[in-house]
Protein backbone atom coordinates (compact mmCIF):
# COMPACT_ATOMS: atom_id res chain seq x y z
CA UNK A 1 0.00 0.00 0.00
CA UNK A 2 1.44 3.26 -1.16
CA UNK A 3 0.53 6.92 -1.41
CA UNK A 4 2.50 9.42 -3.58
CA UNK A 5 1.80 13.03 -3.17
CA UNK A 6 2.79 15.32 -5.97
CA UNK A 7 1.65 18.81 -7.31
CA UNK A 8 3.49 21.32 -5.16
CA UNK A 9 5.26 24.64 -5.75
CA UNK A 10 5.55 28.20 -5.43
CA UNK A 11 3.03 30.55 -6.28
CA UNK A 12 1.93 34.12 -6.04
CA UNK A 13 -0.75 34.98 -3.11
CA UNK A 14 -4.35 34.25 -5.35
CA UNK A 15 -2.76 31.60 -7.27
CA UNK A 16 -3.81 28.38 -7.79
CA UNK A 17 -2.32 24.53 -7.27
CA UNK A 18 -3.72 20.83 -7.91
CA UNK A 19 -2.31 18.75 -5.25
CA UNK A 20 -2.20 14.71 -6.63
CA UNK A 21 -2.51 11.67 -4.58
CA UNK A 22 -1.75 8.26 -5.86
CA UNK A 23 -3.04 5.53 -4.37
CA UNK A 24 -1.27 1.57 -5.37
CA UNK A 25 -1.93 -1.39 -3.87
CA UNK A 26 -5.36 -0.66 -2.97
CA UNK A 27 -8.54 0.80 -4.13
CA UNK A 28 -9.90 3.77 -2.81
CA UNK A 29 -13.54 3.09 -2.62
CA UNK A 30 -13.16 1.36 0.85
CA UNK A 31 -11.22 4.15 2.28
CA UNK A 32 -10.97 7.83 3.98
CA UNK A 33 -8.38 9.97 2.18
CA UNK A 34 -7.70 13.16 4.14
CA UNK A 35 -4.63 16.28 2.99
CA UNK A 36 -3.35 17.25 5.91
CA UNK A 37 -0.54 19.88 5.71
CA UNK A 38 2.15 21.20 8.29
CA UNK A 39 4.18 24.82 8.50
CA UNK A 40 7.06 25.48 10.29
CA UNK A 41 6.99 25.85 14.13
CA UNK A 42 3.19 24.09 13.43
CA UNK A 43 1.33 21.47 14.40
CA UNK A 44 -0.08 19.21 11.53
CA UNK A 45 -3.88 20.48 10.46
CA UNK A 46 -6.62 18.34 8.42
CA UNK A 47 -6.83 20.20 5.52
CA UNK A 48 -9.68 18.42 3.53
CA UNK A 49 -11.16 14.85 3.54
CA UNK A 50 -12.89 12.49 0.87
CA UNK A 51 -14.89 9.59 2.30
CA UNK A 52 -14.72 6.65 -0.11
CA UNK A 53 -18.13 5.23 1.29
CA UNK A 54 -20.72 8.37 0.02
CA UNK A 55 -18.34 10.44 -1.85
CA UNK A 56 -18.89 13.01 1.08
CA UNK A 57 -16.42 15.87 1.67
CA UNK A 58 -14.54 17.31 4.27
CA UNK A 59 -12.95 20.82 4.57
CA UNK A 60 -10.99 22.68 7.67
CA UNK A 61 -13.00 26.40 7.90
CA UNK A 62 -9.96 27.83 6.95
CA UNK A 63 -10.02 26.53 3.17
CA UNK A 64 -13.81 26.30 2.61
CA UNK A 65 -14.72 28.01 -0.77
CA UNK A 66 -11.31 27.78 -2.24
CA UNK A 67 -9.80 23.78 -2.06
CA UNK A 68 -12.11 21.05 -3.64
CA UNK A 69 -10.96 17.67 -3.18
CA UNK A 70 -12.32 15.15 -5.67
CA UNK A 71 -11.28 11.86 -6.75
CA UNK A 72 -11.20 10.18 -9.86
CA UNK A 73 -11.81 6.26 -9.51
CA UNK A 74 -10.73 5.03 -12.81
CA UNK A 75 -7.20 6.62 -11.94
CA UNK A 76 -7.56 5.61 -8.10
CA UNK A 77 -6.44 9.45 -7.22
CA UNK A 78 -7.24 11.78 -4.98
CA UNK A 79 -6.79 15.43 -5.48
CA UNK A 80 -6.81 18.79 -4.04
CA UNK A 81 -7.30 21.73 -6.16
CA UNK A 82 -6.33 24.70 -4.11
CA UNK A 83 -7.52 28.30 -5.70
CA UNK A 84 -7.37 31.48 -3.94
CA UNK A 85 -4.00 31.42 -2.23
CA UNK A 86 -2.95 32.68 0.53
CA UNK A 87 0.55 33.06 2.30
CA UNK A 88 -0.64 31.23 5.34
CA UNK A 89 -1.48 28.22 3.15
CA UNK A 90 2.06 27.65 2.65
CA UNK A 91 3.33 24.24 4.21
CA UNK A 92 4.03 20.65 3.16
CA UNK A 93 1.25 18.79 2.27
CA UNK A 94 0.68 15.41 2.72
CA UNK A 95 -2.32 13.11 2.27
CA UNK A 96 -3.70 9.90 4.06
CA UNK A 97 -5.69 6.87 4.11
CA UNK A 98 -7.28 5.12 6.45
CA UNK A 99 -10.57 2.57 5.94
CA UNK A 100 -13.46 4.63 7.40
CA UNK A 101 -15.71 3.58 10.30
CA UNK A 102 -19.19 2.88 10.16
CA UNK A 103 -21.28 3.05 12.94
CA UNK A 104 -24.40 0.39 13.90
CA UNK A 105 -26.84 2.66 11.60
CA UNK A 106 -24.60 1.80 8.71
CA UNK A 107 -23.09 5.94 8.64
CA UNK A 108 -19.21 6.54 7.95
CA UNK A 109 -17.45 9.09 8.49
CA UNK A 110 -13.24 10.43 7.63
CA UNK A 111 -11.66 10.40 10.92
CA UNK A 112 -10.23 13.41 12.09
CA UNK A 113 -6.79 12.67 13.34
CA UNK A 114 -3.68 12.08 12.08
CA UNK A 115 -3.17 8.99 14.27
CA UNK A 116 -6.34 7.80 12.87
CA UNK A 117 -4.44 7.55 9.22
CA UNK A 118 -2.86 4.30 8.59
CA UNK A 119 -0.91 5.06 5.46
CA UNK A 120 0.51 8.43 4.33
CA UNK A 121 2.31 9.67 1.35
CA UNK A 122 6.15 11.69 1.58
CA UNK A 123 4.28 15.34 1.70
CA UNK A 124 4.60 17.98 -1.02
CA UNK A 125 5.89 21.66 -1.18
CA UNK A 126 3.55 24.27 -0.86
CA UNK A 127 4.91 28.28 -1.20
CA UNK A 128 2.58 31.21 -1.57
CA UNK A 129 4.46 34.16 -1.45
CA UNK A 130 2.97 37.64 -1.02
Amino acid sequence: VQLQASGGGLVQTGGSLRLSCAASGFTLDYYAIRWFRQAPGKEREGVSCFNGSDGSTYYAESVKGRFTISRDNAKNMVYLQMNSLKPEDTAVYYCAATTYPVDGYGNSWCPSTEYEYDYWGQGTQVTVSS
